[in-house]
């Protein structure tokens, strides 16, 4: 069986569908109850679990485990704190690093030799440039100031354990860098420094669902490297299954995708090309860099090869989920909580 803890997270439910599709036993833990009869309906065994709590995980199974995948995690997105009056440190070291040596002794002392963790593409944020593909072996290097970066700190110490329990233990630990991942799910809102804003694909999304143009602000030019989360889940299920793989991957689509590009596939899957147009805002800042991740690792070590590389296409399977209306429960029911 496949333990996936963090599973009432957004990529946590596709993990436990793709998981359950390819015929495995899957015990999905969370602390969101409102979602047990979601997963249970997907074929999962739901366990209410606390990754800070040491005591819950007697309600795991000590025997027959054939991996442990972990999502759980505080993120940026969902912390409530507003860095300017207060500080939520404790919190990230609590959940993020702490949370992860109760997941590792749970798998040291029964046995249990694969994990697959998760972490942030922040971590090298400042290497990010156009055209420069970063490897598993770029240095860290990333801003000790914002609402990131004690966020990226913890997540390098809990990726730091998962390497010492796999050299010190005889684990097969793994963690899987992620840049933004696409997809429907409860994620439409995120919050920055504690305050709700509307994500940029949703924003993009309605505005040409409604007819209204969508902005580009600064370099329309600039290009990044996403994945969709249906990928992601597939990644997981491949890694699980290969006894080659350890340590750090990148998990994205390894193609540049330039935000002129993505605004065009999106007036044309969920909008009107008659009506929406693209309006040029290069006065207005833009925050975030082009970046470029190598994905030849994962192919490497598990013959994983993205099949979303084509923004269009990815649109269109978004288009077809949203309104298959399959994820509107767990949309509903979903709540900001510390799973990624």
């Amino acid at each position: 069986m496949v333990i996936v803890i963090g599973a009432t997270s957004f990529i946590g439910m596709y993990t436990v569908d793709e998981l359950v599709k390819s015929g495995k036993q899957v015990i999905a833990t969370g602390r969101n109850e409102r979602l047990r009869p979601f997963l249970e309906d997907m074929g999962a065994e739901f366990i209410s679990l606390d990754i800070t709590k040491p005591e819950d995980f007697s309600k795991l199974p000590a025997d027959n485990v054939e991996g442990v995948i972990l999502l759980a995690g505080l993120l940026p997105a969902n912390a409530t704190a507003d860095l300017v009056n207060e500080e939520n440190a404790i919190d990230y070291v609590r959940v993020n690093t702490m949370g992860t040596v109760n997941v590792l002794e749970y798998c040291r002392t029964n046995d249990i030799k694969k994990i697959i963790s998760a972490t942030t593409y922040g971590d090298v944020s400042g290497a990010w440039r156009r055209d420069y593909a970063i490897t598993e072996d770029e240095p860290r290097n990333f801003s000790f100031t914002g609402d990131h970066a004690v966020y990226t700190i913890t997540k390098n110490a809990a990726n730091d354990l998962i390497e010492y329990y796999s050299q010190q233990h005889g684990l097969q630990g793994a963690v899987f860098r992620f840049p933004p991942v696409y997809g429907v799910g409860p994620h439409g809102t995120i919050l920055v420094d504690g305050k709700p804003y509307k994500s940029a694909i949703q924003v993009w999304i309605e505005k040409a669902a409604s007819g209204q143009n969508l902005e580009i602000w600064g370099d329309p030019h600039i290009s990044r490297d996403i994945i969709y989360v249906k990928d992601v889940a597939r990644a997981y299920r491949m890694a699980l299954e290969s006894d080659s793989t350890h340590g750090l991957y990148n998990m994205t689509s390894g193609v540049p995708l330039e935000l002129e590009d993505q605004a065009r596939a999106v007036i044309e899957v969920f909008g009107d090309s008659s009506k929406s147009k693209i309006v040029y805002r290069p006065e207005l800042k833009n925050n975030t860099p082009s970046f470029l991740f190598d994905m030849s690792k994962a192919e490497r070590d598990f013959g994983f090869i993205p099949a979303y590389r084509d923004y269009y296409s990815m649109m269109l399977d978004y288009k077809a989920e949203m309104e298959s209306g399959r994820w509107n429960d767990f949309e509903k029911n979903s709540s900001a909580n510390w799973e990624k």
